[in-house]
Order: C-alpha cells, then sequence, then structure tokens
C-alpha cells in the first residue's frame, strides 16, 4: 500500500462536470494548504468485497479555499470504485491520504507540452496554471470524445487563451502520438496523462526519437487495455493454488483473497512490485500497465498483477 496518514473528509458537494464525469469537493478536519501541481488523493472506495484504494488527481480551478476538488468518470464496466464514488452526496465521509506528489513539473525553464485525454485532464489543470504563472512556454493538447464530453474545457481555454488544441474524436478530431512528440522542442519536456493505449504509444514515439527518458513525464488514468476483460482463472504452480479472476477483479485482489500474498504499491501499473512471472498461458496478456518495456511485453514472460489481464482461459504463474 502507498504509505501516508489516512484522514476522514467530508463530501462539500458533488457536481457535474460533464456527462459521467462527477467534480467531488471535499472538506478535511483541517483546511488544506495549496496542494503541489499535479498532486493525487488515494481514496478508500467501499466495495462489496472488502475496501480497496483508488487514485485521484486533484482538480486545480484556482480556488485557495481549503477545500479538494476530484473528477471521477463513471465507468459501469470497471472494478466498482467510480460508481460507488458517483453515489456520495454532500455530508457522506470517506477516507484519504494525500495530497500525495507524484507527477511533479521539472525544475528549469524548458518549453513544456501538456498532452491529456479523457479525465486525464484534471493533474494538467494545475500544471498548466503553474507554469503560467512561471511565464513558461508551454502548451497544451486536450482529446476527447467532444466537447460536450470533455471536462473543464471552458475553464481551459478561458485560463490559457491561444494555448489549447481540442482535439475532438467525434468530428474528426485524432491525436497522433508522433506528432505531438515531433512538435516538442528539443530540449522540452512532455507531460501526458491518459489511458494507457496512449501513454505506450507516446513512450514508443518518444524512445524512437531518441529523447531523454527524464524529459518525459506521466500519470496513469484507467486501465483499459487491447482486449475486452474476460475472466479467467490463474494458477500459482508452487503453491498448489488456483483462484478465478472475474472481471471487475484484478489478478492481485482475487490471489490476495486467495491468502497468497504479493508486494505491491501503486494499483495503477505503475511501479512494477506486483510483477509475477509467467510459466504458461493459453491466451496473450492484456499489459495494462506502463512499467514493463515493449521487449518485456514482446517476450510474454512477466505480467504486473494489479491491472493487467490474460485475453483467455487461464495461465499460471509464480510469485
Amino acid at each position: 500500500m502507498s504509505g501516508g496518514t489516512k484522514r476522514v473528509a467530508t463530501v462539500e458537494a458533488r457536481d457535474e462536470a460533464a456527462p459521467d464525469i462527477a467534480l467531488i469537493t471535499l472538506r478535511l478536519p483541517t483546511p488544506a494548504l495549496v496542494p503541489p501541481p499535479g498532486s493525487h488523493l488515494d481514496v478508500t472506495v467501499r466495495l462489496p468485497g472488502g475496501d480497496e484504494t483508488r487514485s485521484y488527481s486533484l482538480v486545480d480551478l484556482g480556488h485557495d479555499d481549503g477545500l479538494l476538488r476530484i473528477a471521477v468518470r463513471r465507468r459501469r464496466d470497471g472494478r466498482g470504485g467510480s460508481v460507488w464514488m458517483h453515489s456520495l452526496t454532500r455530508g457522506d465521509e470517506l477516507e484519504v491520504v494525500g495530497p500525495v506528489d507524484e507527477f511533479p513539473l521539472n525544475p528549469g525553464s524548458a518549453p513544456s507540452v501538456l498532452l491529456a485525454a479523457g479525465i486525464g485532464i484534471t493533474p494538467v489543470l494545475g500544471l498548466a496554471r503553474a507554469l503560467r504563472s512561471r511565464s513558461s512556454d508551454y502548451r497544451i493538447v486536450y482529446a476527447g470524445r467532444s466537447r460536450e464530453h470533455m471536462a473543464f474545457a471552458q475553464e481551459l481555454e478561458a485560463a490559457h487563451p491561444g494555448l489549447v488544441t481540442l482535439a475532438e474524436s467525434a468530428r474528426g478530431g485524432r491525436v497522433s502520438p508522433a506528432e505531438v512528440v515531433a512538435r516538442v522542442p528539443r530540449g522540452g519536456v512532455l507531460y501526458v496523462c491518459g489511458p494507457m493505449g496512449l501513454l505506450r504509444d507516446v513512450r514508443r514515439a518518444w524512445q524512437q526519437e531518441g529523447r531523454s527518458p527524464a524529459d518525459l513525464r506521466f500519470e496513469t488514468f484507467g486501465t483499459s487495455g487491447d482486449h475486452a476483460a474476460r475472466p479467467y482463472q490463474v494458477t500459482v504452480e508452487r503453491l498448489g493454488v488456483t483462484v478465478q479472476v472475474p472481471v471487475g477483479t484484478s489478478m492481485l485482489d482475487a490471489l490476495q483473497a486467495a491468502g497468497v500474498e504479493i508486494m505491491y504499491d501503486c494499483l495503477r501499473g505503475e511501479c512494477g512490485l506486483c510483477r509475477v512471472r509467467i510459466l504458461e498461458s493459453d491466451g496473450p496478456v492484456d499489459h495494462r500497465d506502463v512499467f514493463l518495456s515493449s521487449r518485456q511485453r514482446a517476450e510474454g514472460r512477466q505480467m504486473c498483477a494489479c491491472v493487467s489481464r490474460i485475453a483467455g482461459r487461464g495461465v499460471t504463474i509464480d510469485c
């Protein structure tokens, strides 16, 4: 688990930022200090199978009022956390850890490009505000279905006139990761937050151009994969344990429920602590992490148990 002291936050308000996106305003027992841009909260969500932790980026709309705001997209095919968050009403209490700063701005004055897709816009709001306050050279690319479904698009354009490009897929707008990377000035920094597929494509383009890994900063959002989620079974050969992994449950959760201990931390496919070794699989691995390299994914010998799945009937692992 991530470190930090749990505190009880009270829901001050829940508003609609866009269709299926809730803007949840939280009050801590003592007024919150202004968090660093790009920070997030780790929230304990109450699910039928037990408590779990979800991470939500803080939304910086320029309010210095001691309240914290997060935006949550409802995922009807997810593991239940977002649906639970959408059920919250004013006065409800929930446990949080943070703010946690794991998506900081680079020091210095290098030109920057901020690329966000979908709900990945949430940390970008604060990063962009901080860059503007530094009088930095920056621009923002925001991809989504349509303006009507893109939370905070109006606020973003108003705060950063002439610096925002909206790519609306419903109107033919598409983001080419290779083109975005190519337009980052040499020595510049690219910040990315969005679905796993976008992050993988950006990392590949960044590597192909020979850019410095230190100049690519990203935060994961969501755990969408290349295959539709389906139930499968996982066998830990050395323990003689076989468990089912239903849709909506991760391999990590299923194994822990069966008493199998696995180290983990981020629960977002970033840190790699929950990697397991694949001994045999009757289907491809649907890698939903950003930790493993393209070579490691192609080899198919390991996977991150917190987010990745098997697009087949079963897998045998060692952990």
